[in-house]
């Protein structure tokens, strides 16, 4: 019994290890593989099953990952600049500091991420799930939300500046001093958030809604205010420019 169980082990050691030797291709298995600091620039890896897996450092630029399953891996400063990740499950993944620049994230799914300091900037990100996710200090700049959920998400700091959100659900988000400069928020959602000395300067937030929100030092400078709902249920004038009237 002994030698059948040892038997056992080491055959599934060994098939573990020939998954992570497969080379890079649609709906290969790679979980909990340590693929850090290679060069993957333009694989296709759709469909994949990327559990756990180490992409520290690694470059992914130009690569085909839409639906890949990327849930509790680790990508901490891996470059994924112009990459396709249209459904992708990246929930619990560690990507501090990682660069999604110009990638196509539509419908990814980033539940309770640690994203600080990452840059999104003109990615594409409509319908994409923020939720819970460790956000600071990370660049959005440019980037298309639109209907993006970033309800109970920690952004201090964050860069949405020139940002097209409308839509987006920011519900109950710890956002102190996020910069929102020019960006496109109609229709958003800020119930219950925290925005301390945030900047809102020119920026379009009509019909958005920002009841019971902490907007304390906040600074809504020439942004439109049209038929929002201010923190005490007030609707703002559809002529409402820099404050709710």
């Amino acid at each position: 019994m002994k030698l059948i169980m040892a038997l056992s082990l080491y055959l599934v050691a060994i098939f573990a290890q020939a998954a992570c030797n497969d080379p890079p291709a649609p709906r290969v298995n790679w979980s909990g593989c340590d693929k850090s600091g290679l060069d993957l620039s333009s694989v296709n890896l759709t469909r994949a099953v990327l559990k756990r897996t180490n992409f520290t450092g690694s470059k992914l630029v130009n690569a085909r990952l839409d639906r890949a399953d990327f849930n509790f891996a680790i990508l901490k400063q891996a470059d994924f600049t112009k990459a396709s990740l249209k459904k992708a499950r990246l929930v619990s993944v560690n990507a501090v500091q990682a660069n999604f620049t110009q990638a196509r994230l539509s419908q990814a799914d980033f539940r309770r991420a640690n994203i600080q300091q990452a840059i999104f900037r003109q990615a594409i990100l409509s319908e994409a799930r923020f939720y819970e996710a460790q956000a600071d200090k990370a660049i959005f700049h440019k980037a298309r939300l639109k209907a993006a959920n970033f309800e109970q998400a920690s952004l201090y700091q964050a860069d949405f500046r020139q940002a097209q959100a409308s839509s987006a659900n920011f519900k109950r988000a710890s956002a102190d001093q996020i910069n929102c400069q020019q960006a496109m928020l109609e229709k958003t959602q800020w119930e219950k958030a925290s925005l301390l000395d945030a900047n809102f300067t020119k920026a379009n937030l009509t019909k958005s809604f920002f009841v019971d929100a902490i907007i304390d030092g906040a600074d809504f400078k020439q942004a439109i205010l049209n038929d929002a709902i201010w923190v005490e249920y007030q609707r703002c004038r559809r002529d409402s420019l820099g404050i709710c009237q």
